[in-house]
């Protein structure tokens, strides 16, 4: 990535820690001396499944036709592969993209498309090809999906066109169209040929094909192509399963698109659950409720809706009960083994001729410390408890859902239609724990097309050696995790129609799960109030504040420039947190506009008794965030697709009554006006603070050095990252990057860099609408720096990579104990007084070809350090250990991290004051890595006689230390 920086007018802080992130690791004991591999063990956001390869060539430009009608409709466009508009949005309330359509949004899709070929690009036949996939009425509005037909094959992948209408006007087009829908040459494989080629092509043996259909495909270079759609997978129900939807050319066999479609959590029918989580202080006490279906004496809630007609427990093939936990909706069975088939019916709960769905809950998993005996107890580890509690939480999300605009009409899933989610509880709980940790502190979602059951796998949690340190405490019951995982689905079902599914590779399908799962919390009054209403995976983690992300979502200062700043671990995940950030600062403008109301109408407009219109602000917010899954036609998006969506969305429901707060929130967090994303995928997207509904300020960057000079090739960052973050403003005349940035009004913080000067950390700053401001950034000269001259020499590999001013590099010390190892460096010339170092324990990605080319495991960050110095003389030469003296010791928690694993803002770099010391050279020892050094990661934290949890004994990353940066300073 590129490494640019910015900084606001202002003081300079010294460098402050902030939050931190998940790694791999190991569970198995390390000899002394063993090099540092990364274990078998998979964490929760520690793999991203959501990969997708498309192997179709080329690319087609929109003709300056296109781009000419798209300006004179006024309209923000921009363009896919196939040349189609991938998104046309109307960018002022006042000028629609098209007006005098008919009323009937079906009629009124096909208006637009039959006067705006020329803009959408597409023949004549491909127009008529269309056929209607889903209409979805919009509060006044409506949004109306159409599919390409080829011949008489059907799109599978692409093809499709979403239209936002409202009073006769199109507001809205997103598109992934061909221009032409000339009928593709027949199919010379079989259906068996293409399932053979796609799991060869995935690396699969014997796969279980979920289903397999003939469409077609477009292509950029050779038109649409008859293609297998095959649906297919192995391990469905293990810890880790793998599943795909790949399109297996027709004729030639060619692979087209793989896409994963795994995501990484009586007639009166009653259950006991627990409507988030049990306690966070892990006691015994059940404090589960009484849910029923209808109102009756001893019930805490009434559970029944018009999004489920029948009862949770009736059984749509027989219309009569089931007596377990099987449903129209959902059914939920449990899953020990998880490398085994099994039958549904002898692994569903308990069955209870009552209907009363009352199971005794013991917390057995945790009050007896992951014992694997738990299995075989008389309680066999509360695992009817944990069924019902994960059937309930299902069929919640279901109804709450559904209320929302995930139906039929937008393949939900549903027994009527042949696919109602699968939980499996506890799965892999007794074949997947050590030595291998294959089913723990994790949970998935699969997801196949449209009339193939998905599948949610929720697992057991445990503390693992340098991977994770989770309680002993069951997924079952962390509703925050469990709507996560069921919300996979809905993006993946409502996004691109029933079959492509979602590819977010900047994070937003991990963020709508946790915004959604959040949001049905707080709107059924479930949710803690404060901060800890947005921490997700509290229950699993024990972390009241982040959970089991780098930071809580409703106090953070990430933003689009800085999208890629986590590469350990899953990056979608922690991508994923400039998006909510975001859609949390949306949702607040919301409520500050609407309101929240009472609880009465929060639970009325949950229930679908109120319309949008009536409903507080974050009532209005969520429902715009489900209106904008179905104007994106294309499986791949960035940010900057979500938010032109989301900004559609209301066109479309409110009539743009939110342009206003939408924009500036999107302008605040880097989305604004002029955002842009090469791809959905795209590690460098251009960030904008300008909005359309905002005037605002000029801020220049004026970077001084210790006397006062400016300093050139410095790059100002905003937020509080500079490593794999896009800078905003720079003072070098070799880039076509200003000095100068527009930032929205409001509060800003800023990291500036310099080679030869370092980091410098600004402190917010507010700018007032309209302000021409002035951001001066003092930058000291680093004496520790390769550009001023310093050398090094020590321990490790990749020695100079902690002197280039760089956190997006690091040093290492690998396969021997930490403590002692270090790099020393010759700050070059005379002796100087040193006053400051600054100190990061960063990570970076993997390095093709670095000596150091392995993952970097988050327990291998520096903990404790120490610095020496010596003065060389005729007779010292500071060169050996006995010629340096100690003269700063940091604090034991100098990059604090605490249960269940250490995040990447806990290790950005920091400023430390040391006592005055003149010298020639300076040398970093590591005291401590993060696996040796932090208590939360010592000692034995389990009853489980399989493993041991203690990092320092148990862990290969006790023998691993990596620090990103030494930098030193005379004032």
């Amino acid at each position: 990535m590129r490494t640019p920086s910015r900084a606001l007018a202002g003081t300079t802080t010294a460098l402050v820690a902030a939050v931190l992130v998940l790694a791999p690791g190991s569970g198995g004991i390390a000899a002394p001396g063993t090099p540092a591999q990364a274990g078998p063990a998979e964490v929760q956001g520690d793999h991203d499944h959501a990969e997708t390869v498309d192997n179709r060539k080329g690319k087609v430009a929109p003709t300056s036709a296109q781009r000419t009608l798209a300006a004179e409709a006024s309209a923000s466009a921009r363009w896919n592969i196939f040349g189609t508009p991938a998104s046309l949005t109307a960018t002022s309330v006042a000028e629609p993209l098209a007006t005098g359509l008919p009323a009937d949004p079906v009629a009124a899709a096909r208006a637009y498309v039959a006067g705006h070929r020329d803009v959408l690009g597409i023949t004549a036949a491909a127009a008529e090809s269309l056929e209607v996939l889903t209409t979805q009425k919009v509060g006044e509005g409506a949004i109306v999906l159409l599919r390409q037909k080829f011949g008489e094959l059907e799109a599978g992948r692409d093809g499709l066109l979403s239209v936002g209408l409202r009073g006769g006007k199109a507001w809205y087009v997103s598109s992934s169209l061909a221009r032409d829908a000339a009928t593709p040459q027949p199919a010379t494989l079989t259906a068996a040929d293409a399932e053979r080629i796609a799991a060869a092509d995935a690396g699969i043996a014997s796969p279980t094909v979920l289903g397999t259909k003939l469409v077609a495909v477009p292509t950029p270079d050779r038109g649409a192509r008859a293609a297998y759609q095959v649906a297919f997978g192995t391990a469905l129900n293990s810890a880790d399963p793998l599943a795909y939807t790949t399109w297996v050319d027709a004729r030639d066999g060619a692979v087209l698109v793989r896409d994963s479609i795994v995501d990484h959590d009586s007639d009166n029918p009653e259950w006991d659950v627990f409507p988030n989580s049990p306690r966070t202080d892990y006691s015994t006490r059940d404090t589960r409720e009484r849910w029923c279906w209808q109102r009756a004496r001893g019930c805490d809630e009434t559970v029944a809706g018009p999004a489920s007609p029948q009862a949770w427990d009736i059984d749509p093939a027989t219309g009569t009960p089931s007596f377990t936990t099987k449903g129209n909706n959902a059914f939920a069975v449990h899953n020990w083994y998880s490398n085994d088939p099994y039958t549904v019916g002898t692994e569903l709960a308990t069955p209870s001729p009552t209907r009363e769905y009352t199971y005794p809950w013991t917390n057995q998993w945790h009050r007896e410390k992951c014992a694997p005996t738990t299995f075989d107890s008389p309680a066999r580890n509360d695992i009817d408890a944990a069924r019902a509690n994960l059937f309930v939480q299902h069929n919640r999300m279901h109804d709450w859902s559904y209320l929302l605009g995930f139906t039929e009409a937008t393949w939900n899933m549903e027994g009527d239609g042949g696919d109602p989610e699968q939980g499996n509880a506890q799965a892999g709980g007794v074949s997947g724990g050590p030595p291998d940790f294959l089913a723990r502190n994790n949970a998935n979602q699969i997801t196949p097309p449209d009339g193939q059951a998905p599948i949610t796998n929720m697992y057991l949690w445990q503390p693992i050696a340098g991977a994770f340190y989770a309680p002993c405490v069951d997924g079952d019951y962390d509703m925050s995790v469990i709507g996560h995982e069921y919300t996979h689905a809905i993006t993946n079902r409502m996004i691109a129609g029933p079959d492509a599914g979602l590819s977010s590779p900047q994070g937003m399908s991990e963020s709508w799960s946790d915004l959604l799962a959040v949001e049905y919390l707080a709107e059924h009054g479930y949710a803690p109030k404060g901060a800890r209403g947005f921490t997700v995976g509290e229950y699993v983690t024990s972390d009241p504040v982040a959970g089991i992300r780098n930071y809580n979502m409703s106090n953070n200062r990430l933003n689009y420039s800085s999208v890629d700043y986590d590469f350990v671990g899953l990056q979608v995940h922690a991508s994923g947190e400039v998006w909510s950030a975001t859609n949390y600062d949306i949702r607040a403008a919301f409520i500050k506009r609407y309101g929240y109301g009472s609880d009465a109408l929060q639970k009325a407009c949950a229930e679908g008794k109120k319309p949008a219109t009536a409903c507080p602000g974050n009532r209005r917010w969520i429902q715009l965030v489900l209106d904008s899954f179905l104007l994106m036609a294309n499986s791949a998006n960035s940010q900057v697709d979500a938010r032109d969506a989301l900004i559609g969305a209301d066109l479309v429901r409110f009539g743009g009554a939110n342009q206003d707060i939408l924009w500036n929130s999107f302008a605040k967090r880097g989305l604004g006006q002029g955002a842009a994303s090469a791809g959905a995928a795209d590690a460098d997207p251009t960030p904008s603070f300008s909005s359309p509904y905002a005037k605002e300020a000029t801020v220049a960057f004026r970077p001084l050095d210790e006397k006062g000079k400016p300093v050139a090739g410095a790059k100002l960052f905003v937020g509080d990252y500079q490593a794999r973050a896009v800078a905003v403003a720079d003072t070098d005349p070799a880039t076509a990057l200003p000095d100068t940035v527009s930032l929205v009004p409001g509060s800003y913080a800023f990291v500036a860099q310099a080679p030869g000067y370092g980091h410098a950390r600004v402190s917010p700053q507010s700018f007032r609408s309209g302000g021409k401001d002035r951001l001066t950034v003092r930058l000291p000269r680093n004496i520790a720096s390769a550009t001023s001259g310093a050398a090094v020499s020590g321990d490790g590999v990749n020695l100079t990579k902690l002197i280039d001013d760089d956190e997006a590099t690091n040093w290492a010390s690998l396969g021997s104990a930490v403590a002692g190892k270090g790099v020393t460096v010759d700050l070059s010339g005379e002796a100087q007084r040193v006053r400051r170092v600054q100190v990061s324990a960063m990570l970076r990605p993997a390095i093709t070809g670095d000596i150091d080319a392995g993952g970097q495991n988050r327990y291998t960050a520096l903990r404790q350090f120490r610095v020496t110095a010596c003065s060389a003389t005729a007779t010292i030469t500071c060169s050996a250990p006995a010629d340096f003296k100690t003269v700063y010791t940091s604090r034991p928690d100098a990059f604090p991290a605490v249960a269940p694993r250490p995040r990447a803002p806990q290790l950005l770099v920091k400023s430390f004051d040391i006592p005055d010391v003149t010298a020639t050279h300076l040398r970093i020892e590591a005291v401590t890595n993060q696996c040796t050094g932090a208590p939360d990661y010592a000692g034995e934290q389990d009853l489980d006689p399989r493993a041991n949890t203690d990092c320092a004994t148990a862990s290969p990353q006790a023998l691993n230390v990596r620090i990103a940066e030494f930098q030193a300073f005379t004032r």
